[in-house]
């Protein structure tokens, strides 16, 4: 899988996005290859997952990756949807975002905002309460979940 996580990588990254997650669903009948990309400018549409499925699908091809009948599904993540490693953490940087927290700071047990900051142990959050903007810097062990989210 690593192999194949680096082919793909470089192919997504000739056609102007990234991995942002591959799984291998061997409990289906044929398995599928399912792999989330995110644009590295811009926004995930119809025609950058078919240009990046046909890149990846004749790069595949011409390695003989896995010999045996697969589905290949190149799809985009999602608007709303978790953020899972450290570098998809940093890779939404700038983006808004939703985090539950696992003990409420400053009286807030999850919070709505604009991913203003990240470093090696925190983030920081811009948020509106009621009519002003604040900030909260969260440490990463506090974090429950984040994920992107749509604002209103």
């Amino acid at each position: 899988m690593d192999n194949l996580k680096e082919w793909i990588e470089e192919s997504l990254e000739r056609n102007g996005c990234r991995l942002y997650e591959l799984e291998w669903l061997t409990n289906e009948k044929p398995p599928i290859l399912r792999i989330s990309i995110e644009k590295i400018e811009g926004t995930v549409d119809l025609d950058t997952c078919v240009i990046c499925s046909d890149a990846i699908s004749e790069m595949l091809d011409e390695k003989d990756w896995y010999g045996k009948e697969y589905n290949l599904e190149v799809c985009s993540p999602g608007a709303e949807r978790e953020l899972k490693t450290e570098e998809q953490i940093r890779n939404a940087q700038g983006s808004y975002v939703f985090v539950k927290l696992k003990d409420p700071k400053q009286g807030l047990d999850s919070i709505r905002g604009d991913l203003v900051e990240v470093t090696e142990d925190t983030i920081t959050v811009q948020y509106r309460e009621k009519t002003r903007n604040k900030s909260i810097t969260i440490d990463k062990t506090n974090i429950m979940l984040i994920m992107t989210a749509v604002k209103l």
